[in-house]
């Protein structure tokens, strides 16, 4: 199956994401994967769109030196519940105290984007949020999705995209910001850009 986009420019998804990846491609997009190893460390204070911002355009920026004339695409998500912003879980523990925490609740899920080319110094970034309402389910429920593995490489320890759907009873946004990328709004950019155009029907 094609998909609905061709790619026109050197186009680098700065991500060790599969998600993201599998966005891509189901796009139709042809890209290089190329992942950017940079400090995630939250600064005090910083705000949860602030900070996926940040990380999105340093990812980019550390992609794009080494492929100046390449446009780069990175981004962040993390999960926000009353102030407190949680990344991806370091291990089993922390990952149940998440969805403990996330149990019965509303939180918000922030995405930062970066497009990018260094040779233009061009920048393009923008944050996305979308709202989450978890479900309440017993201690037991939930050591039972720990045990599928899925929440420790997630940010919040869940993925709406796959084991973890059932946790979620209701969404206010983007589902695809949720799961990692803001599709409306990173497909509106490139075609902006003029990084990829629409496949003739």
């Amino acid at each position: 199956m094609r998909g609905a986009f061709q790619t026109d420019k050197p186009l680098i998804l700065a991500s060790a994401s599969p998600r993201r990846r599998d966005f891509f491609r189901a796009l139709g997009l042809d890209c290089t994967l190329l992942a950017a190893d940079v400090d995630e460390t939250l600064r005090p204070g910083e705000l949860p769109e602030a900070f996926v911002l940040r990380l999105a355009e340093a990812k980019a920026r550390m992609v794009a030196e080494q492929e100046p004339a390449a446009w780069v695409m990175a981004a962040d998500t993390v999960v926000d519940i009353a102030g407190d912003i949680l990344g991806k879980p370091v291990d089993q523990a922390e990952a149940m105290a998440m969805l403990r925490r996330l149990n019965g609740q509303w939180h918000e899920v922030w995405t930062g984007v970066c497009i990018g080319r260094a040779r233009d110094n061009v920048w393009d970034r923008r944050a996305v949020k979308t709202a989450v309402k978890f479900a309440a389910f017993s201690d037991e429920v939930l050591a039972a999705y720990l045990a599928t593995g899925e929440p420790l490489d997630k940010a919040g320890a869940y993925g709406i995209q796959g084991r973890g759907a059932f946790l979620v009873e209701r969404i206010d946004g983007s589902w695809s910001n949720v799961v990692g990328l803001p599709l409306a709004e990173v497909v509106a950019e490139l075609l902006q850009l003029g990084v990829i155009s629409p496949l003739a029907g």
